[in-house]
This record gives C-alpha cells, sequence and structure tokens, in this order.
C-alpha cells in the first residue's frame, strides 16, 4: 500500500530527474490537492495509505507536471497576496514579484475614498482583486483583450468577495476605449520578454503560458511605450503610472516616463535585488 510519505518521496524523485526546480514541493502540492489538504498538513499524515482512486490521480498529476505543465494550471489555482486565484491557461500565473507590485500602490496611496485605479493586461485579475479587496472604498477598472480572461477575472473577483471591479474586454490601441473616464492611478504588468530572450525562458513558461502574456514580440519595452502614451489622456494631473518591469529594464523604462510627462520616478526592487517595480507622477 503507497502511504502519503513514500508517494511523495517518488514524487520528487521523478521531478528531480526530470529537472523540475523545487521537486519535493511541487509533489507536495499535487497530493495535498487530491488530499484536499493543506501541504504541512501532510506531514502529519506520512504513514496514512492513498486510496486507489487518489494514487491513480496523483500519478495523472505526476506525468503532467513530468511534461513541465505548471503545477498551478494542474490544481486550478495559486495564492497572491494571501487570497486563492484561479488559473488557466487562458492567462499568465501571478508571480511572487507582482505582490511588490500590489504593496507598493497601498503604500503609496494617500486617499483611498473613491480613487479610480485601471489595471491594464489584467489577465487572471490578481493585481485589480488585490487592490479591490485592501481598498474597498476605491474604484476600480480591470481591461484586458482576452474575453477568456475577463471572465477568469470575474468568477476571481466572486471567488474572494470583491466587488469594486468594472471588468471591461478591450485593448488600449482601441479607438476611443475608456475616453469618457479619468484615473488616479493606472499599473500594469505587460509583456515585457523580449522576442530574443522568450525562447531561452523555462519550458513551463513555453510551452504553456499565453505567448502574449510574456513577450511583445519586440525589445520588451512596446507596451510601456503604449501604456505611457495612452495615460496621457486617462491619467487626472498628479496621477500616477506604476509598472512591473523585467530585469535591466528599469533605465530604458524612466526615459520612456520621462519623455511621456512622468516625473518623480522611483524604483523598487524585488527579493533578488533586481529592479522590479517602476513609478512616477505625472506633471
Amino acid at each position: 500500500m503507497l502511504t502519503v510519505l513514500s508517494a511523495l518521496t517518488l514524487a520528487s524523485e521523478y521531478f528531480e530527474k526530470k529537472g523540475i526546480t523545487s521537486p519535493r514541493t511541487n509533489a507536495e502540492i499535487l497530493l495535498a490537492n487530491i488530499l484536499n489538504c493543506k501541504r504541512l498538513d501532510l506531514y502529519l499524515r506520512f504513514d496514512q495509505p492513498l486510496k486507489e482512486t487518489e494514487v491513480e490521480l496523483y500519478r495523472q498529476f505526476i506525468a503532467r507536471r513530468g511534461k513541465y505543465e505548471p503545477v498551478q494550471y494542474i490544481v486550478g489555482n495559486t495564492e497572491f497576496y494571501g487570497l486563492t486565484i484561479d488559473v488557466n491557461p487562458s492567462v499568465l500565473i501571478p508571480r511572487p514579484e507582482t505582490e511588490i507590485l500590489v504593496e507598493t500602490i497601498l503604500n503609496q496611496l494617500k486617499v483611498t475614498v473613491g480613487t479610480k485605479i485601471l489595471d491594464i493586461g489584467s489577465g487572471s485579475g490578481n493585481i485589480s482583486i488585490a487592490l479591490g479587496k485592501n481598498l474597498p472604498d476605491a474604484e476600480i477598472t480591470s481591461l484586458d483583450i482576452s474575453e477568456e480572461a475577463i471572465k477568469l477575472a470575474q468568477h476571481n473577483a466572486n471567488k474572494n468577495n470583491v466587488c469594486n471591479i468594472n471588468f471591461v474586454n478591450g485593448s488600449i490601441i482601441s479607438n476611443g476605449i475608456l475616453s469618457d473616464q479619468q484615473f488616479d492611478i493606472i499599473v500594469s504588468n505587460p509583456p515585457y520578454v523580449s522576442i530574443e530572450e522568450y525562447p531561452e525562458l523555462q519550458k513551463e513558461i513555453t510551452m504553456y503560458e499565453p505567448v502574449n502574456a510574456v513577450t511583445d514580440n519586440e525589445d520588451g519595452l512596446k507596451f510601456y511605450k503604449k501604456i505611457s502614451e495612452f495615460t496621457m489622456d486617462r491619467l487626472v494631473n498628479g496621477g500616477s503610472l506604476f509598472f512591473e518591469i523585467g530585469m535591466g529594464q528599469s533605465t530604458h523604462v524612466s526615459s520612456i516616463m520621462t519623455e511621456n510627462g512622468f516625473h518623480e520616478i522611483n524604483v523598487v526592487k524585488d527579493y533578488q535585488q533586481i529592479d522590479r517595480i517602476i513609478y512616477g507622477i505625472k506633471k
């Protein structure tokens, strides 16, 4: 009879041979999902025998992960800023670094009642929902070009009991999109991987995550330029623009923002001391 401990050991060894990062953690997340428990609870159940149905499902999960399918897509969700966000291959998987973007906005806000926030390229809705949960008096607009992403984001908002978000399916390059509105804050985590860098990314990304959410098919700066230009008519004077950026992009994005009339530009580093967040104020 296969126990929790022996199942975890076998899965971890298999993942390690496949070159999967954090093999034990992956094994634990998958089994905890099947047993409907927290990862730490597994340590109290090491001797528990698995049912045949649980073993079979675990084998299926292990096979999928062995083909480099992200664990978040397999279990169908991920944690972000204390919230559970459902994900599928129509959206980028939220990263821990993006929590710094949310934290930076919350730290910079002086007034929250009636604050109007626009999230461009909202994907699963993780940024909008985290902000909406922490700023219940704010008015948030979540914009994405993908209809599937918008549907998933709406689902995630309902799941996390966040009601102050207006979801819009559209693109900033569409004529007149949101032309009748102005915002106090505009935020975006745009596709910032260059077409040259894209093939070098992890297989989990290149094989499974939506390409148009990862790369701009150019130099990685296209959307910073487009969004910075777009915000000039949508951001109130004194309003702020917040971006997540890729490694080595802070100088370029700072120049783009300066050219579009932003000042007091600041950069925030991530957990690896890499420039990750940049923001500035519209003159």
